[in-house]
């Protein structure tokens, strides 16, 4: 029998792409996505479950299997106001992470950006940073935390300011070496794949990967 997996941002550039990853590896035989409108995805293995994630601890009994993938992220474009954006990126995983701890869920895998720091003046990077420490205080067993600079891979929402930053990457990340690398962008896939891969090696402790460790997983 295989394993049970728990997306949480299966809708986004690496959820969706880690998606269908799972669904075509044969590790997994189920694969759950916490969703707040169905995907327009069909396949065997997959268990869609709509809900209200201001009341996730409804959904309690549903939130176990052998990990848990966090993909959860929005914008200031999208989320202007900054309770419900805190809510999405920080809020939400957290308390997932803690009623999957519960169940007896022993790996959470964290999507967050490189430069997160609990003690940042960006918003965006405090957030992130608070998120990692509030998951390492936690306990969790088997942490991994993502750290990826600017992504890149075909997604779907229409940012055209990101657009030019993914521009800007492709001439310069040549440039980035040595202790810069992990500034490089990276596409969404090799996180989703690295992703993955950790996932079956379930390495005890916390891990955290930036873009070599991401890109050779």
């Amino acid at each position: 029998m295989g394993y049970k997996a728990i997306i949480v941002g299966a809708s986004g550039l690496i959820g969706s792409k880690l998606l269908k990853q799972l669904l075509n590896h044969a590790e997994y035989d189920e694969v759950l996505v916490l969703v707040r409108k169905e995907l327009a995805v069909k396949h065997k293995k997959l268990v869609q479950l709509v809900v209200n994630f201001d009341e996730l601890p409804k959904y309690a009994a549903s939130i176990t299997g052998h990990a848990v993938f966090s993909c959860l992220g929005t914008t200031k474009a999208n989320t202007p106001d900054v309770a419900q954006y805190r809510k999405i990126d920080h809020d939400y995983p957290l308390e997932i992470a803690r009623l999957a701890k519960a169940n007896g869920v022993k790996q959470f895998h964290l999507v967050s950006a490189i430069g997160a720091n609990a003690k940042s003046s960006t918003f965006y990077l405090k957030l992130k940073g608070e998120l990692e420490e509030d998951l390492k205080s936690l306990g969790t067993e088997s942490l991994h935390i993502y750290q990826p600079s600017m992504l890149y891979g075909g997604r779907e929402e229409k940012r055209t300011f990101e657009k030019v930053l993914i521009g800007v990457f492709k001439v310069v990340d040549h440039l980035l070496i040595g202790n810069l690398r992990k500034y490089r962008s990276i596409d969404g896939a090799a996180v989703a794949h690295a992703m993955y891969k950790n996932s079956l090696a379930g390495k005890p402790g916390t891990h955290t990967y930036t873009f070599d460790n991401i890109i050779n997983a």
